[in-house]
């Protein structure tokens, strides 16, 4: 599924710099180098909307972008700061909480928020306790297992059922390969499915 646009509307350092609450929000979440750039960018079918790096911590504001589907209304994806060893000053990673729950907390557009994981990694206390969060402030989460390209394909499907038990999750989550683009269109259904909930 490709979008017919997707383009960059702002930034935010602080909770007084989000925009207006207006169009159906999907945020993106995620540890530092977990891919989140990269899946946003396979997402809308275009490089370099989000950037990406090779260096943790490179997203240190929330950014919105604008997307509108080849069917259905325009929604807002939101990349937030990855969280976990960004290897940025810890004045500058312990505000980012603070702005992340602000985010998460109080944004009346907020559909849900795509939760993802490195496949190599599995779910690590900062994804659980983000989950448990999630439960009690009653966000809805779709959680995505990314870099699936890196696990052989007879140790993907078990990874994905040990973080699903890890995470305490109904369904498995989605497996992703921006470089392979699996798990693409999941990832879109359960997007759309978010969306036209409310």
């Amino acid at each position: 599924m490709k979008p017919k646009s997707a383009e960059f509307v702002t930034s935010a350092a602080k909770p007084s710099q989000f925009p207006a609450p207006t169009l159906p929000e999907i945020a993106f979440a995620g540890r530092s180098n977990v891919g989140k750039s990269s899946l946003i960018n396979t997402l809308v079918d275009i490089a370099g909307l989000a950037r990406t790096s090779r260096t943790p911590g490179r997203t240190r504001l929330v950014n919105w972008f604008q997307i509108v589907p080849a069917k259905g209304k325009p929604m807002l994806f939101v990349d937030l700061p990855g969280y976990g060893y960004a290897k940025v000053p810890t004045a500058m990673r312990a505000s980012w909480r603070p702005l992340i729950e602000d985010y998460l907390s109080d944004r009346a557009t907020l559909r849900a928020l795509v939760v993802l994981i490195d496949a190599r990694r599995g779910a690590q206390e900062e994804e659980i306790d983000l989950l448990d969060w999630l439960r009690s402030a009653e966000v809805p989460a779709i959680t995505v297992v990314t870099k699936a390209d890196k696990l052989s394909k007879n140790k993907r499907k078990p990874a994905a059922a040990e973080i699903q038990r890890d995470l305490g999750l109904r369904r498995p989550p989605i497996l992703f390969s921006s470089l392979s683009g699996d798990g693409l269109n999941d990832l879109w259904q359960a997007i759309a499915r978010k969306v036209s909930a409310r």
